[in-house]
């Protein structure tokens, strides 16, 4: 095929070139008038060769050879070239106004001024080269505890263009970010565990909005998922949890219609026969009669079956014994702060919210965060584009422990609302435990890009994200008794080892971005960028600047008053040296000033 392509080629341009040279010779020579036609057959020739060319070029066969030609080049990681194709912020910039759909309206010379972080994320830094992450990208995080990953994720937080949704079991989201994000929007902080005894600014009663059929199940769903120590895709397991999801779906509706409180809902669960007649007088108002079969089902179920269903339901209601996590719920509290989605996505706001490490709260935090999330999935569909503008973050830092929320259908669907989705784990093994193998291998799959910290020690998932990472070609040089070079040996080695990724220095990473071989990067941490210490230098200098004006302000005080007093010592002197001049009145006691006054009356 080569040599076929190579002969088309050489007569498609020798034919033009002898087309020409007849053309130009004298006209009594034979033959002259074809020399059109040596021009026609040359292109086609050409055509022809360019065709071929192509197809062999575009052939599985060269693909493949391409390929492995580059991992020969750069030992299997990503060259410069594909990291500019796939990853650069001049890629970003190719598909600007389909992530920002308001940068349609804007001529092409004005959107070159449109910053790139408007509407893609830095993940990290190749050398010279920056790697970029679309905002409907989901981007996914793993390593062991205190490798870097909560500073990571604070750093996305704070390039984030529009409203932030943050998850956290400490406070260095809030100590690191609150600086910059309170530049944009609002902070509000929804503490439902007393996390250093932080006092929560929202309120969020899980059952807002459950008077919709929809939103109840979606609710139900929430808190079961928050309560269960594990999840997963086991038989049992899902069986029991579809049982209490469905009658906690219906109890919720009925305590909604019946405006009535969680606690009612805590003690229909504990005691199904006492609240019985209640619950069914409640749903006789509900419009759905599939939810007064449900609870039908649940109470007149045998005491076993209701046991299991009622022990499976309790986790997601244990938030009701804490007092800290009943006042963030709205519950005691005479004027609760209600919480407006939609506000918070026009204002650009920012929400933080903590959960503690024992997980009690976990439904609590579960059921806001998929609130914010599926409000705001309602909203982009009502946009024209069907995207939010500018894009909602999640940033979900220790997302297994503390805000299971279904991130296996989430991840597949968010990220075309404009839902931007950070991830953060300690091991796939985490993921495993929480969303079952199915749940795991869905996220991994609709993860654009996955950053690899170190300190995972599992040898099972090192083995996997080695085979992730890939292999690449070595050649080692063979010896003879004697010492002599005899020749090479070609092997196929993988990329990394399990030891290389296990000993990942701070800083780091792996990035497994999709379209392009993976690369390793440097992160950096959110309390080492510029603009994060100049909002923290600003917070330290506010009280004293504001004690500065007081001061200041004291000191001008206190000169005014010393100016007056001063003043007012010298204007008797000064009037009797003027003779009344200042004031247009003779000076009392001065008796020439009243006899010459006296003469002029008369």
């Amino acid at each position: 095929m080569a040599g076929l392509i190579s002969r088309l080629a050489a007569f498609g341009l020798l034919l033009p070139v002898a087309g020409v040279m007849l053309r130009a010779a004298p006209a009594y020579m034979p033959g002259r008038g074809y020399w059109p036609w040596l021009v026609v057959a040359g292109l086609v020739l050409l055509i022809g060769a360019g065709s071929l060319l192509r197809h062999r070029w575009a052939g599985s066969q060269a693909t493949v050879g391409r390929w492995a030609r580059k991992s020969k080049r750069n030992s299997g990681m990503a060259s410069t070239w594909q990291i500019l194709r796939t990853a650069s912020w001049l890629a970003m910039r190719r598909k600007a106004k389909v992530l920002r759909p308001s940068l349609r309206r804007l001529p092409w010379w004005r959107r070159m001024f449109v910053p790139t972080r408007a509407y893609a994320t830095p993940v990290a830094r190749v050398g010279w080269l920056r790697i970029w992450t679309p905002c409907e990208d989901v981007t996914l995080r793993m390593g062991g505890p205190r490798c870097g990953k909560s500073g990571e994720i604070a750093g996305r937080m704070v390039d984030a263009a529009g409203p932030v949704i943050a998850t956290s079991t400490r406070t260095d989201l809030i100590e690191h970010t609150k600086g910059c994000r309170a530049k944009l929007g609002p902070l509000y902080v929804f503490n439902p565990g007393g996390v250093a005894d932080l006092p929560c600014t929202i309120t969020f009663d899980p059952l807002t909005g459950c008077t919709d059929p929809t939103t109840a199940s979606e609710r139900a769903a929430d808190l079961i998922a928050g309560g269960s120590a594990a999840g997963g895709d086991s038989g049992e397991r899902k069986h029991w949890a579809d049982l209490a999801r469905l009658a906690l779906s219906a109890l919720l509706h009925a305590a909604a219609i019946g405006e009535a409180g969680m606690r009612d809902v805590l003690g229909w669960v504990a005691d199904p026969d006492a609240g019985a007649a209640e619950v069914r007088q409640f749903l006789r108002r509900s419009t759905e009669p599939s939810f007064a079969a449900a609870a039908e089902q649940f109470l007149t179920n045998n005491d076993r079956t209701r046991s299991s269903v009622c022990s499976t339901i309790m986790p997601a209601l244990a938030w009701l014994t804490n007092a800290t996590a009943c006042q963030a719920a709205g519950i005691g509290v005479v004027d609760p702060a209600g919480f407006d989605v939609a506000a918070l996505l026009a204002n650009a706001g920012t929400v933080y919210m903590l959960g503690a490490e024992e997980g009690q709260t976990a439904p609590l935090l579960c059921a806001l965060t998929g609130h914010i999330a599926r409000q705001a999935r309602k909203l982009a569909v009502l946009q024209p584009s069907g995207r939010l503008d500018p894009p909602l973050t999640l940033a979900l830092d220790e997302a297994a422990l503390i805000a299971p929320v279904p991130l296996d259908r989430w991840t597949a669907d968010m990220g075309g609302r404009n839902v931007t989705i950070h991830i953060g784990v300690q091991s796939p093994a985490q993921l495993r435990q929480r969303w079952g193998d199915n749940g795991a291998g869905a996220i991994a799959n609709n993860t654009g890009t996955l950053i690899i910290f170190g300190g995972i020690t599992d040898p099972r998932d090192l083995a996997a994200l080695v085979t992730l990472v890939g292999k690449r070609e070595e050649h080692t040089p063979t010896y003879d008794a004697a010492g002599n070079l005899t020749g090479y040996n070609t092997a196929r080695v993988d990329v990394l080892t399990e030891a290389q990724i296990r000993e990942l220095p701070f800083g780091k990473v792996i990035i497994i971005r999709r379209g392009m071989p993976a690369v390793i990067g440097k992160v950096r941490m959110a309390w080492r960028r510029h603009d994060v210490r100049q909002a923290k230098r600003a917070e330290r200098w506010a009280p004293r600047l504001q004690r500065l004006t007081i001061l200041t302000g004291q000191l001008a005080s206190w000169s005014g008053a010393r100016t007056r007093q001063a003043a007012g010592r010298a204007a008797p002197q000064l009037r009797r040296i003027t003779g009344g001049a200042l004031t247009g009145r003779p000076v009392v006691g001065d008796s020439t000033s009243a006899g010459e006054g006296s003469a002029d009356a008369a």
